[in-house]
């Protein structure tokens, strides 16, 4: 099932960009420019997870994530800023939202902060059994069988190794102590 994602900026350019990162990863991305229209989006729909910018003319993003923790106390919310204080941060984590983040933001940080709040959400998520096998690729599995069978030579080598590399330091040591250099 696809995860969705609320994101609220009052720049609609940052709503797209999240948009178009969160969409190629397979989730379906809701934009809003304001908390109003936030909140008129939340009401008709059912998310996984909200973005939402710090400052916003008519609501900051606190009394977003406000609103929001109170309808929903399990909806994990992310608040993005470009001006971050230590004090809106501790409001912030006072108000239970899961991330704080300081723009300007990669995608690559967009991406990875879904995926990780995605992974610790409280919602149930059924998988099925045929699912999880077909998401175990076939290279990682031969790769780990290429790795078991090449352990035991691995550690055949440290062994045969151990004694060179031991008498190397010990004459090098003897040598620098003879020549008087420590």
């Amino acid at each position: 099932m696809e995860k969705r994602i609320l994101v609220v900026d009052d720049d609609q350019v940052v709503g797209q960009s999240f948009e178009r990162v969160l969409t190629n990863k397979g989730y379906r991305v809701d934009t809003a420019l304001s908390g109003r229209e936030a909140f008129e989006k939340y009401a008709g729909a059912d998310f996984d997870m909200v973005f939402t910018d710090l400052r916003m003319p008519d609501q900051d993003g606190l009394e977003v994530a406000r609103r929001i923790r109170e309808m929903n106390p399990w909806l994990p919310i992310v608040v993005v800023t470009g001006y971050g204080t230590q004090e809106a941060e501790t409001k912030a984590k006072a108000l239970g939202v899961a991330e704080f983040l300081q723009k300007p933001l990669t995608p690559s940080i967009i991406e990875e902060v879904a995926a990780r709040i995605m992974g610790r959400t409280a919602r149930p998520t059924v998988v099925p059994v045929t699912a999880t096998a077909a998401a175990v690729a076939p290279t990682s599995v031969a790769r780990n069988l290429a790795l078991f069978f090449a352990a035991p030579f691995i550690g055949l080598a440290y062994v045969l190794a151990f004694p060179f590399v031991g008498v190397y330091a010990i004459a090098r040591y003897g040598t620098r102590l003879a020549l008087g250099k420590q």
